[in-house]
């Protein structure tokens, strides 16, 4: 799943793109309305996290005009904007939810989950594929009751595939849903991942190769 965070304080930008990417989340980052706005109108956006207040202006006034012209990702606005008022005006004008600086980062995560469960694009809370069992909400994967140690990619990648199970993934479409916008797309990147990936779920392989149509995740006829 694939996030995009507006801040333009770095320190704060960097803290929170790190432990969205805990989450195994795809995460691209802007730090002004104008890169935002493009981000939101070119790519496919499962959440975005936006701060208010930018050089170039007020993020509330940008996502207004977004909803009016169709945009339906769910946003939460992460802010130091706290008034009554301002939270008011942050909803009215399109917003999810509305989270106060400071703010607890476990808090910002758990409301994050809360609207990736609630746009039906989110993960169920057990995954499974035969004898492979993929559980969200801790991160973990086991194969036959065996805990298998996965990056945040590879369990990325497996979730992906596994929501999508019989459905061939193109490499394109992984790309767009479990890395950020600095990927190569000419590069060989996903086939490295899956084929790690297929080295750590071992025998027999439940992520096939399609002929010119990527991956696709299927228990293996018997």
């Amino acid at each position: 799943m694939r996030i995009l965070v507006l801040e333009d304080d770095a320190e704060l930008r960097h803290a929170t793109v790190a432990a969205l990417g805990g989450l195994a989340l795809a995460v691209d980052q802007a730090t002004s309305l104008d890169e935002a706005r493009e981000h939101l109108l070119v790519n496919d956006y499962d959440l975005a996290v936006l701060d208010r207040v930018l050089p170039d202006g007020d993020a509330v006034d940008m996502l207004a005009d977004l909803r009016r012209a169709g945009l339906r990702v769910p946003v939460i606005f992460l802010t130091g904007m706290g008034e009554v008022g301002q939270r008011v005006e942050g909803l009215d004008a399109g917003a999810d939810d509305y989270l106060v600086k400071p703010f607890a980062m476990a808090e910002l995560l758990a409301r994050v989950r809360t609207q990736l469960r609630r746009t039906g694009e989110a993960p169920q809370p057990i995954l499974e594929l035969g004898d492979v069992v993929l559980d969200p909400a801790r991160m973990s994967v086991t194969r036959a009751g065996r805990p298998l140690t996965l990056t945040p990619k590879e369990f990325s990648i497996l979730g992906y595939l596994i929501r999508n199970t019989g459905r061939a993934i193109s490499r394109t479409e992984l790309l767009e849903h479990c890395w950020d916008e600095f990927a190569d797309p000419s590069s060989n990147v996903v086939d490295v991942r899956i084929r790690l990936l297929r080295s750590k779920l071992g025998d027999p392989g439940i992520i096939h190769t399609v002929r010119g149509g990527g991956y696709l995740a299927e228990v293996p006829a018997q």
